[in-house]
């Protein structure tokens, strides 16, 4: 996952995110990001999978850790993952509309929580503030719920 900051016009501080139209979270607002690929680290997969999502351009150096979160689906575990969360002020071109996603510039005040994955108000908002978190979050029998979840400072790196 990676999350890319820019400050707009008015001077506010704002986040990339995206419309997820196909897999899982399908409907919902999500960060870019996806699966490493054999040989690649998770920085090096952030970027390319955010330059594939959106045709932004991001180098893997820029990138900042801020999270690890692994997700559990006990009832649905072929959903469990865990995810290296990245953030960066650096990058260029213009967000696009993919088969995949629709990127859209969200103020960081003003995060689209409610249609965003459950975990997301626990942990987001706090990364964007700068912390680096560690998370695991479970989820309820419904796959939509979060049932637990455990943050703490994050300690190691990608």
């Amino acid at each position: 996952m990676l999350f890319r900051s820019r400050i707009a016009g008015d001077g506010t501080r704002q986040v990339l995110l995206g419309h997820k139209k196909t897999g899982l979270g399908c409907g919902k607002i999500v960060a870019l990001g996806g699966h490493v690929e054999d040989g690649e680290s998770p920085a090096d997969a952030a970027a390319r999978e955010v330059k594939e999502e959106s045709g932004i351009q991001v180098a893997a150096g820029s990138l900042r850790e801020a999270a690890q979160v692994t997700f559990l689906f006990p009832v649905c575990p072929r959903w469990d993952m865990i995810a290296f969360v990245f953030t960066s002020a650096e990058w260029t071109g213009e967000a696009v509309e993919t088969p995949e996603i629709t990127p859209e510039w969200f103020d960081v005040t003003d995060l689209p929580l409610d249609r965003m994955w459950d975990d997301a108000k626990r942990w987001l908002p706090r990364v964007l503030a700068g912390e680096r978190l560690g998370a695991v979050f479970t989820y309820a029998d419904d796959c939509e719920t979060v049932a637990a979840g455990i943050l703490s400072p994050l300690t190691t790196t990608a």
